[in-house]
């Protein structure tokens, strides 16, 4: 089990702590992962939110030709295509 003792900070108008990169490894979590704080007898628990799976127009959104092989998506006819 990892385990780490922390101080609780000032975060604006708000209280923060930062999780240890091991804490947050043991638990799967990463940057700017969605979670859910909440309390349940006095124990505050952090909880991944599932997400969604992406809808095309998001996926398509992060396409990088550069990244993903180079090969980009035309929106103009090239050769005999029909579309």
């Amino acid at each position: 089990m990892t385990s780490a003792v922390l101080d609780i900070k000032q975060w604006g108008n708000n209280l923060g702590v930062r999780l240890p990169a091991a804490v947050a490894r043991a638990a799967q979590l990463r940057v700017d992962q969605r979670v859910r704080v909440s309390v349940e007898q006095g124990v505050v628990l952090i909880t991944p939110v599932a997400e969604a799976a992406p809808t095309l127009e998001q996926r398509l959104a992060r396409f990088d030709p550069a990244r993903h092989g180079g090969e980009a998506m035309v929106s103009q006819r090239i050769g005999a295509e029909r579309w």
